[in-house]
């Protein structure tokens, strides 16, 4: 793939695993116009490196993301086209990435940044690890898909209370919620997040994007509707390579070495 120079992010890709950090820590890696142009540029790198089964999101320093860098903000700031252009792309380019998104919160998710962190499939932290709705407290409300995410994860009360209240959630409260896939120590960090990521690599990820492209969704269909949505998904996995490897690796009594295809 072609060598990017990036800004405000580092990308790497290794054993299948390509890793986004956002990389403004002074600034707790707080967005900015040209970061969110970087996210969506290596999302689409990594979405066509057929190399790449996995993409792992996280931050360099202590903070994941503080959301918005409110030095470009003021009372001129037309929001609605603020969002339409800086962070709608990247949420959709999150959403249509067809193979595993691990956040790996390695600090405090605010803002925004909650929200990159609920977009994402997965989502790893430490005990320290820290969400915040933070809108409230500057008088605007979550955007950039969290009211539509959040309530499928945990419930439309919770969900509320969290969007509201702007009570900081740790690390161990999300993993009691279900917010969180994982809880990791900060002595395996670094380890254990790899471990994972390469797990997901190991995956499927022909059944992996059909999943992920319909089972959020299907939450708005009725009954029907899905069961025709996955009689449609699984026709094409059905035909897909992959499928056949899982049936050989079955019948040989081995693991399977999937290929995304």
């Amino acid at each position: 793939m072609e060598s990017i120079d990036y800004q405000t992010i580092t990308y790497e890709h290794k054993n299948g695993v390509a890793t986004i950090a956002l990389n403004r820590p002074t600034a707790y890696n707080a967005f900015t116009a040209e970061m969110n142009k970087e996210i969506i540029k290596a999302l689409k790198v990594a979405s066509k490196d057929r190399d790449v089964r996995c993409i792992v999101m996280t931050g360099t320093g202590k903070a994941f993301c503080a959301g918005e860098d409110l030095g470009g903000v003021d009372e001129n700031t037309d929001h609605a086209a603020f969002l339409r252009k800086r962070y709608h792309p990247m949420m959709k380019a999150i959403k249509e990435v067809p193979k595993p998104i691990v956040a790996a919160v390695n600090g405090t998710a605010a803002g925004a940044g909650m929200s990159l962190a609920l977009a994402a499939d997965f989502r790893l932290v430490q005990p320290k690890t820290k969400f915040v709705s933070a809108f409230m407290n500057i008088g605007l409300i979550p955007d950039s898909g969290f009211m539509y995410v959040l309530p499928r994860l945990i419930g439309y009360a919770k969900a509320l209370e969290i969007a509201v209240l702007g009570k900081p959630i740790t690390g161990e409260e999300a993993y009691k919620l279900g917010l969180a896939t994982k809880m990791i120590e900060p002595t395996e960090w670094d380890e254990k997040v790899h471990e994972f990521a390469l797990s997901m690599a190991g995956l499927s990820t022909k059944a992996f994007g059909l999943i992920k492209r319909y089972m959020m969704d299907g939450m708005n269909l009725s009954f029907d509707e899905v069961l025709e949505q996955e009689a449609q998904a699984q026709r094409i996995a059905g035909m897909s390579q992959d499928h056949l490897e899982g049936l050989n690796a079955f019948k040989e009594k081995r693991r399977a070495e999937f290929s995304g295809n």
